[in-house]
């Protein structure tokens, strides 16, 4: 019986066509033309706010490259690669979305679900780099003190090799960029996963290194923060006003920080839950239509992600010029004294 049962699951195997092997044309659009252009428009907006968003924070970084701090580097990562996904990556599904069909080939298309895949795992991973610096320097200030600007650098190298690593892998042969099921975009092969034990082992792979991993350290290191903060806040309660306000500023700076997680799960935990949905469940149960709502969103993170680390560097610097203010007074004082 078990023999029976493991052939009957390599027949159906064997016998599973994705969707963009089912039909003749796997680029034509599957939406409507009005919902394509409004689509075309919307990313046409993302791209540009994200453009020049991103653009904005590369250039004031670019006055004051040799000052800036650890942190801020990875910031500049981050909007490198939010950046590298708003001009190598939109411009192909905006022409596209207006087009009504895909206009790029299979090399197009393997070429923009590479150049998506490497950008936002870069951008992911430099988000995880950051949460850990965070972590570093207000849980354990002695670490924090350690990293200098070089540490940050070898961080860079990391972050840019581990993005080139998982992006290449699929075209080693274990894996592949297809287009997505509404034809207008391409992304990783999440398809596999329903033909081959390989495919199975592959998108695992992908999930746990590209997406689970580095999500749980995000999560673990902002929640270390919060109950570091709130710890802090019980054991000054009785000092003065001046330490106090002190540690608000650092509450303030730990709700933004959870800002940034939830902007992460909002913008790309709906499309991860649809890929891993397409991957592992029932054949084509995921509608056309509702498909494309997670892959429009997950795009608007490029947008949005740079304002919120630019609002932390303002509240480290409202929270850095306020403790020098303090300092300043304190010694006032005593020379008054």
């Amino acid at each position: 019986m078990n023999g029976m049962a493991s052939d009957n699951n390599t027949s159906s195997q064997e016998e599973y066509l994705p969707h963009y092997l089912q039909k003749e044309d796997p680029f034509a659009s599957k939406l409507s033309r009005e919902a394509d252009i409004v689509a075309g428009f919307y990313l046409t907006v993302i791209g540009i706010l994200s453009t020049l968003g991103n653009g904005y924070v590369i250039f004031m970084s670019s006055k004051r490259k040799k000052k800036l701090r650890p942190a801020e580097i990875m910031t500049v990562n981050l909007a490198v690669c939010d950046l590298g996904i708003s001009v190598v990556g939109k411009p192909f599904s905006i022409i596209s979305f207006f087009s009504h069909r895909w206009v790029f080939g299979w090399m197009g298309c393997r070429w923009y679900g590479w150049a998506g895949f490497f950008f936002g795992c870069g951008s992911l991973i430099t988000m995880t780099a950051v949460s850990l610096d965070r972590y570093l320097k207000i849980c354990h200030l002695s670490y924090g003190t350690w990293l200098k600007r070089h540490h940050a650098f070898i961080c860079l190298a990391i972050i840019w090799a581990y993005a080139t690593f998982w992006a290449t892998v699929p075209f080693a042969g274990v894996g592949s960029y297809a287009p997505e099921p509404f034809g207008t975009s391409c992304t990783l092969d999440w398809w596999l996963a329903q033909a081959s034990v390989a495919g199975q082992a592959f998108i695992l792979s992908i999930l746990f290194f590209c997406l689970l991993f580095p999500t749980a350290v995000i999560v673990f290191s902002y929640v270390k923060i919060i109950l570091k903060v709130k710890s802090s806040t019980k054991e000054v309660a009785h000092y003065d006003t001046r330490i106090q306000n002190s540690h608000i500023l650092e509450m303030k700076l730990t709700k933004v920080a959870m800002l940034i997680c939830a902007g992460f799960l909002i913008a790309w935990i709906p499309y991860a839950v649809v890929s891993v949905w397409s991957a592992f469940g029932q054949q084509d149960s995921v509608p056309i239509q509702f498909s494309v709502v997670p892959t429009l969103l997950a795009k608007s993170a490029a947008m949005y992600n740079p304002i919120i680390y630019q609002v932390i560097d303002c509240k480290f610097a409202c929270c850095r010029s306020g403790g020098l203010k303090v300092l300043q007074k304190k010694s006032s004082l005593k020379k008054s004294r």
